[in-house]
């Protein structure tokens, strides 16, 4: 049987490596660590995602590549180039398809709903440089270089690594105030882990979805108070009281926090509607969003919070056990 060859292991590469180990497929899951979720169809491996010659060894043969990379936002300009054409070497040695798990700071500040066909128009290097290793990819797959490539992208995560989880989810678990450094009543689409891992198998197993990029099915748009709402009612806590950092000490915290100074380069997604249409993921292949309230019961438990309602078992909440 060929592996699944997984580039990543934050919480997107894992969730990808335990949904496809459920579906009895094995997975090489590498990371510089070589940490990662436990299970009988998962190797671990430790190898430094800037060396071609290594990836490239470990692909293969293999059934698909999957670029699950996140480097800290700060380091994008410096880390993503190297990665991107290592795995872009991998891909052309191995024959294999290449799946960039994306996002959508290639479009740039847009006006509407963002389709896969919206333009890749970002100007600021951080956020083109994303577009950049699209377009890269693309055109070494139309050169005939790779045999395939898809990008899957995705919104804001539910469950980890975006406003939910740094700002609102451990002050409301607690019952205390919350402050975000955005608008309050904006709408903005946010995205499950859980359906960002099955639409890249998604992508890396159906031919129909190679070659061209896919939005990952989401939620409906909500406002950060509509979330901070929702978020109480999935977890039975007091209704939330939230507020709006001033813009001043947010300025000042950036200067000295990275990841604060970053996220003012992305406040244009908070200030005007930030919606992403996925309607051609799901007339396509059928898929539909994860339940906003049961992602929202597992971004509590990744936060260090017991849930009132009960959500079974996911593969969320194991990536990160």
């Amino acid at each position: 049987m060929s592996a699944h060859l997984i580039v990543g292991a934050g919480m997107v590469g894992s969730t990808t490596a335990l949904q496809l180990a459920d579906l009895g497929e094995h997975v090489r899951l590498v990371s510089r660590s070589g940490r990662g979720p436990t299970h009988e169809q998962i190797e671990l491996i430790s190898a430094d995602a800037n060396d071609a010659d290594r990836l490239s060894e470990l692909a293969d043969g293999a059934a698909a590549i999957y670029n699950c990379l996140n480097p800290a936002y700060h380091r994008w300009l410096t880390d993503w180039p190297p990665m991107s054409a290592a795995l872009l070497t991998a891909a052309e040695r191995s024959e294999a398809p290449l799946v960039i798990a994306g996002c959508l700071y290639g479009y740039g500040d847009v006006t509407g709903p963002m389709t896969e066909d919206t333009p890749l128009s970002a100007t600021q290097p951080k956020l083109k440089v994303r577009a950049d290793m699209w377009r890269e990819a693309l055109a070494a797959q139309e050169a005939g270089r790779i045999r395939a490539v898809t990008e899957v992208r995705a919104s804001d995560y539910i469950q980890a690594g975006s406003l939910l989880s740094l700002f609102l989810a451990k002050p409301l678990l607690s019952g205390s105030r919350a402050l975000v450094p955005a608008p309050l009543d904006v709408p903005h689409t946010w995205t499950s882990i859980n359906d960002v891992a099955r639409m890249l198998i998604t992508a890396a197993t159906e031919q129909r979805a190679w070659n061209r990029a896919w939005h990952v099915p989401s939620a409906d748009p909500l406002t950060v108070r509509q979330l901070a709402h929702r978020f109480s009612e999935a977890v039975g806590t007091p209704a939330p009281r939230i507020g709006k950092f001033p813009d001043w000490i947010f300025k000042a915290t950036g200067s000295f926090v990275p990841m604060v100074r970053e996220f003012q380069t992305t406040a244009y997604q908070f200030s005007a509607p930030f919606v992403m249409d996925s309607s051609a993921a799901t007339a396509t292949f059928g898929l539909r969003p994860q339940p906003i309230a049961e992602a929202l019961r597992e971004a509590a438990e990744l936060s260090g919070g017991t849930p009132n309602k009960a959500s079974g078992p996911s593969s969320t909440r194991r990536a990160a056990s």
